[in-house]
């Protein structure tokens, strides 16, 4: 039998099977989502992206998914009005058989070749920008939108605001993006039935290590030199007087023969240090771990820190790497004396308004239902606050009390989510230790060897102080930046 035969022969019962209302169905579902996921395609295009994260999720996800959808039931709806056909010995001894030499036949032969192979190249370009879509900082950020509020709004403002989510939540390879995945699946049934966490934990013992991701941008050991940092405080006077600290950070690196400085001590590769936390966000460091070039380990107990042998055998045992320190490198939330001293250094806020400082810090620590009434609170408390026992300088200033509403009210908004329970604090950030613990959770001088050395708290460790809370320090005239 000729190939012609023998395919008009195999295509006579595919024919007859195919009369079915599933096979239909599905022919109709593929052809609608084609056409509709073009068309929108095409309208991504010249619009330049979604407008909408719901609306990604509609184009890249949902559209395709109905697109598969109907390819799947026009094979099964063949298969089921087969078996339905044998079961009832409805099937023809004969099958209708198809003439390939007739100009129709043909011509709906090549529409459907043409059609499969539109088929497979929708079907690639759908299965690719929906992948592309959901490694977006849209769809991470925005899509669970109440969810990850916080985070979204503490990666807008940080740093890393133009790094993907996915550069240091996943990080390039198959294996961690398969995991990355099915983590995601996870939580996308956790938010649908409301059974996440609140707040979102930290760290993500998920999260792939820091050698993998941040070290693609920076390696820590050609980090060299210092940093000059200059750290001004408002008082919460009259005059809101600003105290000044200048001082040199110690950055490190590998200089010379051997590394210095605090990234030197801490990921040299000749040298590692570990430690057991015995809590979720390790803060709670019993033992420390440090061992040198020559393989020697030396451990630092904490005398204070009364660990059991079952809560160290229980706990989370660390190799340090980056995270340790920069636990929350684009999610940082602020405290409320910080944003308003930064918020005063950068000119958002006036220190001509009298007690500004000092009341700002007040409504920001006040207790409020939800974020909407605390808006308007903190607005109406600071006019209130003018208005009755500053007249004059509301009278002169008022301009400046509106900006300063608005400042407050946005750095409430960047840092406090009552739905998610995040509030001032909720999320330690270990880099320094004004505001949290952050380095003293090792270096505290309780943390001793056997033979009595400790981790040093030295100041000078770490930072040379130029100019402690000083309100003209000298240095700063002497270099020409005051």
């Amino acid at each position: 039998m000729r190939v012609p035969e023998r395919l008009a022969a195999a295509l006579g019962p595919a024919v007859f099977f195919a009369h079915n209302g599933l096979t239909l169905a599905g022919a109709v579902l593929t052809t609608s989502s084609a056409v509709t996921l073009v068309g929108f395609w095409a309208m991504d295009l010249l619009r330049g992206g979604p407008e909408h994260p719901y609306a990604g999720i509609i184009l890249f996800l949902a559209l395709p998914i109905l697109f598969v959808l109907g390819l799947v039931l026009m094979p099964v709806g063949v298969l089921l009005r087969r078996r339905r056909a044998v079961s009832r010995g409805e099937v023809p001894e004969v099958f209708p058989r198809l003439d390939l030499a007739s100009p129709l036949v043909r011509r709906a032969l090549r529409l459907v070749l043409a059609l499969t192979a539109v088929n497979v190249v929708l079907l690639g370009t759908a299965s690719y920008r929906g992948v592309e879509y959901m490694d977006s900082t849209q769809f991470c950020g925005l899509a669970c939108h109440s969810v990850m509020a916080p985070e979204y709004t503490a990666y807008t403002n940080s740093p890393h605001s133009r790094v993907a989510c996915v550069e240091c939540h996943i990080g390039p390879g198959a294996s961690w993006f398969v995991k990355s995945k099915l983590s995601g699946a996870r939580q996308v049934l956790a938010v649908t039935f409301n059974t996440h966490s609140r707040p979102i934990p930290s760290p993500v013992k998920e999260l792939r290590p820091a050698r993998e991701t941040c070290e693609h941008c920076h390696w820590p050991q050609k980090f060299h030199g210092d940093m000059f940092l200059v750290r001004t405080h408002y008082g919460e006077d009259e005059k809101n007087t600003p105290a000044t600290t200048v001082l040199v950070l110690k950055v490190g690196g590998r200089r010379g023969p051997g590394s210095v400085g605090i990234h030197g001590r801490h990921l040299d590769d000749s040298a590692r240090i570990s430690y057991v936390s015995i809590d979720e966000r390790r803060q709670v460091i019993p033992k420390v771990s440090y061992t040198d070039a020559s393989g020697r380990t030396v451990d630092y107990v904490s005398s204070e820190i009364k660990a059991t042998p079952e809560q160290l055998a229980k706990g989370e045992v660390r190799v340090m790497d980056c995270v340790d320190c920069h636990n929350r490198p684009s999610h940082t939330f602020e405290l409320p004396d910080r944003a308003v001293d930064r918020a005063f250094s950068e000119g958002l806020l006036s220190r001509d308004l009298p007690f500004l400082k000092k009341k700002a810090v007040e409504l920001l620590k006040a207790t409020y239902p939800d974020r909407a009434a605390a808006g308007e609170r903190i607005a109406a408390g600071l006019t209130e606050f003018y208005k009755t026992t500053y007249p004059a300088a509301y009278g002169d200033h008022r301009a400046l009390v509106e900006a300063a509403s608005r400042q407050l009210v946005a750095i409430y908004e960047r840092n406090v989510f009552p739905g998610m329970k995040v509030g001032w604090g909720t999320h330690p950030n270990n880099i320094g230790h004004e505001d949290f613990l952050g380095c003293f959770r090792c270096h505290d001088e309780n943390h001793k060897a056997s033979d009595g050395k400790t981790l040093t708290q030295d100041c000078d460790a770490c930072h040379t102080i130029l100019a402690a809370e000083e309100s003209n320090p000298k240095v700063l005239a002497d270099l020409g930046l005051q």
